[in-house]
């Protein structure tokens, strides 16, 4: 059966996840054996793409992939997925190594920096939206421009400060962004960074607080806030890739219909979030559209009484 082209392009670069419980990281000459762990795929704008994917809309992928036997992982698991991907070599696969802890994440990166070859020059004249993740920079101030000139909508993932991220969001119409990338600009307030966003000229800002929700804006709206979804805590199993969720759900949701308003768009992504962090494991924790649905229905039917 042919493959319908791809309604979104996801830029970004190829992770592998190794996360671990455990009550001590061992130090020196010591061993300790981890109450649990998962290993699956990684990055920002590859588990937001997987997770478009996984609620029913396939993607394509523009991503890092090394000549080494995680890249050849990495190039099966995109066939398991369905996901057409676009590569650009690198020396080694990049490893995370993640202790979820009560809710939170401590993570050690293992990457190298440098790029083998240069972005493939690819046609984005069909897509209806590209999401960067900012992990190459060069590709992504490329993309971005050629987006805004053929009219097509840009989302990016302000998890972190890049070398070009001021710059890149001149060309950004969606910008979903961290408590963190407020704190490295400067100790931003949220709001403050509201304020900057629209500056640049960004159509949809919003910074995500975690399970403090989201504050956010669109168009010539005043400020608004939306209340995470509650899950008890001890449901809680691991926060690392819920905010790649949250990114790919609003994709999903804003592709599936474009007309909703963006409050209903970031309203999916929180309950999709919600599902996630009750899963160890970036893939454990993607979820299906039916999940996102049981979580959204008793929300939705208070708000009709």
């Amino acid at each position: 059966m042919e493959r319908k082209p791809a309604q979104a392009l996801f830029v970004g670069r190829t992770y592998f996840d190794v996360t671990f419980v455990t009550d001590h990281v061992p130090e020196g000459d010591e061993k300790a054996v981890a109450h649990d762990y998962a290993f699956s795929m990684g990055g920002n704008a590859v588990m937001a793409g997987l997770c478009c994917t996984k609620l029913g809309i396939p993607i394509d992928l523009l991503t890092t992939v090394a000549h080494d036997w995680l890249g050849q992982m990495s190039v099966q698991k995109f066939g398991d997925y369905g996901v057409q991907y676009f590569p650009r070599a690198v020396t080694r696969s990049a490893v995370s190594l993640i202790r979820s802890r009560h809710g939170q994440r401590a993570i050690l990166r293992c990457r190298d920096e440098d790029f083998l070859e240069p972005y493939p020059n690819l046609e984005v004249s069909n897509y209806r939206i590209v999401h960067f993740d900012g992990h190459q920079p060069d590709a992504a101030l490329h993309y971005a421009k050629l987006c805004r000139e053929h009219g097509i909508v840009t989302s990016l993932d302000g998890g972190s400060l890049r070398e070009n991220t001021e710059e890149l969001l001149e060309h950004i119409d969606v910008a979903v962004v961290s408590e963190r990338l407020c704190e490295q600009m400067g100790g931003q307030k949220p709001e403050e960074m509201l304020g900057y966003l629209r500056a640049k000229g960004c159509k949809v800002g919003a910074v995500t607080l975690g399970e403090g929700g989201v504050v956010w804006y669109s168009g010539d709206s005043g400020n608004r806030y939306l209340e995470a979804f509650a899950v008890p805590k001890e449901k809680v199993i691991d926060s690392n890739g819920a905010g790649d969720v949250f990114h790919g759900a609003y994709v999903f949701s804003w592709l599936r219909h474009r007309e909703a308003m963006w409050e209903s768009h970031f309203r999916f992504a929180a309950a999709a979030a919600a599902h996630a962090v009750q899963y160890l494991g970036n893939e454990a924790g993607l979820p299906l559209f039916s999940n996102v649905e049981a979580l959204l229905r008793p929300r939705l039917a208070v708000a009709n009484q």
